[in-house]
């Protein structure tokens, strides 16, 4: 036997002998920096006419240090026994084990709940073209949103077509995306995806989560949209909570609202933390004509719906938590009340 191995044995069954932890022993021979495990990572500088030789007694060594082990922890156990020291009739120790984010929970819980009204969840890029994430969507160049001091720009070469590459600031970048997916409604789409914006504070942060709505058919009309919002508070807020449309102007929908949730600790009576007894939920609408010609949808024969809401809000007004950024301080005394 190689004298490395052969040293590399012996003191293996001497740590054994001497052990009153049998499974702190297991790591010092064949944890990641254990005795062992350094030896057998020589194999590599051997001869290569010798390292069949040397395989063989690596593996016959590491068997009877292995054997050595077993038996060292059946005397243990023995022992532990005889002394009372364990009882075997006493309910075993639940192991700690993790969940999910309080994000994915509600992301797995809207997924759902819109799965039953026929929406399907699609994905589109989180970084994507300037056309897709604001011509597409019938925003003219001069708007503020496309100012770099709203979106994040990526430093890569323009597309002649498309523009410049950037950091989606909404999901509505999906919008035309699908429509040239799917070519003849009806749509129903929920896209689900990380945005970024240049804002934090206490209702905002650099990056969030948003979900995105399309529906469109024949006859979409402002009270299926109502409708659905009212089904969703339903199921994800609870029955007492209930949504208003409030007149706003978005560039790629027309008529335009602001979705709006009645508070869930005043039960839109007014307190602290609402002040008027509502909450803003998100915005929708329906989609402008434009945006379903640049789709490729003709906006004469189908019409439809989109909304978009932020999941961290959106989590936020069910459990009336005071600061979304909350979510991504990694505080477990936090994370492990969900």
């Amino acid at each position: 036997m190689d004298p490395k191995i052969k040293d590399v044995l012996n003191r293996s069954l001497v740590l054994i002998g001497s052990s009153a932890d049998p499974d702190k022993t297991y790591l010092e021979i064949f944890g990641k920096n254990g005795i062992f495990t350094n030896l057998a990572q020589e194999i590599k500088n051997i001869e290569p006419q010798n390292r069949a030789a040397f395989g063989k007694n690596l593996n016959e060594a590491k068997e009877q240090i292995q054997s050595a082990l077993d038996k060292k922890k059946l005397s243990t156990l023995n022992s532990q026994l005889s002394t009372g020291f364990i009882d075997i009739t006493a309910p075993g120790r639940k192991q700690k084990i993790g969940h999910l984010h309080l994000v994915s929970q509600a992301i797995e819980e809207i997924v759902a709940i819109f799965s039953r009204l026929g929406f399907s969840l699609q994905s589109y890029p989180e970084i994507d073209w300037d056309w897709y994430a604001f011509d597409s969507l019938n925003m003219p160049k001069n708007h503020p949103a496309r100012d770099d001091f709203e979106t994040f720009f990526v430093k890569a070469d323009r597309n002649p077509k498309y523009g410049q590459q950037v950091l989606t600031p909404h999901t509505s970048n999906g919008q035309v995306r699908e429509m040239e997916r799917v070519k003849t409604p009806p749509i129903r789409m929920l896209n689900i995806a990380r945005c970024y914006r240049r804002q934090i504070d206490v209702s905002h942060t650099p990056m969030f989560h948003q979900f995105e709505g399309l529906y469109i058919d024949k006859n979409v009309s402002i009270p299926q949209l109502k409708g659905t919002f009212d089904f969703f508070t339903t199921n994800f807020f609870g029955p007492k909570r209930v949504t208003r449309l409030r007149p706003h102007h978005f560039r790629f929908t027309e008529p335009s609202f602001e979705v709006d949730v009645t508070c869930g600790i005043c039960q839109g009576r007014g307190c602290r933390l609402c002040k008027s007894g509502w909450l803003e939920l998100g915005g929708a609408g329906m989609v402008y004509p434009n945006v379903l010609k640049n789709g490729g949808i003709d906006p004469q024969k189908y019409s439809g719906f989109a909304f978009g809401w932020g999941i961290e809000r959106t989590i936020a007004m069910k459990t009336e938590l005071p600061d979304i950024r909350l979510f991504y301080q990694n505080d477990l005394r936090f994370l492990e009340q969900f």
